[in-house]
């Protein structure tokens, strides 16, 4: 398998959609960035493109949190911990909410790509 990204988002572990694997790889991919349970809905192993649209939203939201965390925790909890253990809430937020865009424009890709397979096969499949 060649060592080639389609993009410079995609995950290292996603084979390109080219491949007879890319939808294994990215289903699995893509339930390691999501809950757990999402595991247990059958039309997410059969669609790709449902999971990967679930996916898109829930780190989404995920990566608002992050930012709505980092907007708010100063003032709400600057009367409950020290500066320095604040400062360390912060960086958190901010690690954290870097790590979810980063997540976020791969599935991003991802979904592009399940979504264009899954016109080229269509709806019916």
């Amino acid at each position: 398998m060649p060592d080639q990204s389609p993009t410079p988002d995609w995950p290292a572990s996603v084979h390109p959609p080219e491949s007879d694997s890319f939808e294994q790889t990215a289903l699995a991919w893509l339930f390691d960035q999501v809950p757990a349970d999402y595991r247990l809905h059958g039309v997410l192993r059969r669609h790709p493109v449902a999971l990967s649209r679930l996916a898109r939203q829930y780190v989404s939201a995920a990566l608002e949190a992050a930012r709505e965390g980092y907007r708010t925790a100063r003032i709400d909890l600057r009367d409950h911990m020290p500066p320095h253990a604040l400062d360390q809430v912060m960086s958190a937020y901010l690690a954290e909410g870097r790590r979810m865009a980063e997540v976020l424009r791969s599935v991003e890709a991802l979904d592009t790509a399940l979504r264009a397979l899954s016109l080229d096969r269509g709806a019916d499949d």
